[in-house]
């Protein structure tokens, strides 16, 4: 004879009604809820590029090469030349030099502020954080530039000084040779760099930007020294005027050249090579993964 099994107690069915009120007291976030904008792109990429330990040797070898090889030049000239050699001298263009030696380093800041992020993978997080991928590339800009103009402006302008205090011989130096040789050439190396970052963002490998960047400072140049024939004269002599050390030197009214660049023409070409990068790093960064 089997044993009755104890029947379970059956449960009343439930019934679901909605909540006629909130289910949770208001809550209100003690931290403001501010729309986003280029501010605090710009402030976020300030704080990269001033804690890594690249930017600060990077610009430390540059203020190294434009002042040291600046003032030895100077001050060689200085020892070894006569008062009456010196006559009609500029002793502003003496910082040639260094600042030629010294676009290297602003060229190598330039590509690794943007190249290095794909690098790391960095790049992801950064857009995750700020998904306007163009206030990205404009704070970059931004930020870049006025780093690089100011570190090459107070470089320039102290070679500047004491070049002209070492060079008593050498002529005064006019207000616009002064305008040119320190707030004009620091334009245009900071507009190297800035062009630099741009093919950074468009190539996407440090190494290769930079291979690419210091191809274009010193290729033409080099290239034009050893075009012999005369049927390439033409060629070798746009080479020759537009190549950037020719460039540099048209700041200090010192041009390898008697034709091409003069004035402030090599700022304007340098602005518009860089506006046309720029645009073209734009619409490539809209389109591409990161």
């Amino acid at each position: 004879m089997s044993t009755p099994q104890p029947q379970m107690p059956q449960a009343a069915p439930t019934t679901w009604q909605a909540s006629s009120g909130p289910s949770y007291p208001t809550y209100t976030s003690p931290i403001p809820v501010v729309r986003t904008h280029l501010g605090h792109a710009i402030a976020s990429e300030w704080t990269k590029i001033r804690s890594v330990r690249s930017t600060m040797w990077t610009l430390g070898v540059f203020v190294l090469l434009v002042i040291g090889i600046g003032l030895a030049a100077g001050a060689l000239v200085a020892a070894n030349s006569g008062e009456e050699s010196l006559a009609g001298e500029n002793p502003l263009s003496f910082g040639f030099f260094g600042l030629l030696l010294g676009s290297m380093c602003v060229i190598t800041l330039g590509v690794m502020t943007t190249a290095s992020e794909y690098g790391t993978g960095m790049i992801r997080t950064t857009m995750v954080a700020c998904p306007s991928r163009g206030r990205v590339l404009a704070a970059k800009a931004i930020v870049f530039f006025s780093v690089a103009f100011v570190v090459t402006l107070v470089s320039a302008l102290l070679v500047a000084l004491a070049d002209v205090a070492m060079l008593e011989g050498a002529k005064e130096p006019s207000a616009q040779e002064w305008l040119k040789g320190t707030v004009g050439i620091s334009f245009y190396i900071a507009l190297l760099g800035l062009l630099s970052l741009v093919v950074g963002s468009i190539i996407r490998h440090s190494a290769g930007a930079i291979t690419i960047m210091i191809g274009l400072v010193l290729a033409p140049l080099v290239i034009a020294l050893f075009m012999f024939s005369a049927s390439l004269e033409d060629l070798r002599q746009a080479l020759f005027e537009y190549s950037i050390p020719n460039q540099l030197s048209v700041f200090y009214s010192n041009s390898l050249t008697e034709t091409g660049p003069s004035g402030w023409d090599p700022l304007w070409i340098a602005l518009g090579v860089t506006a046309a990068a720029f645009a073209g790093a734009f619409a490539l960064l809209e389109k591409r993964d990161v």
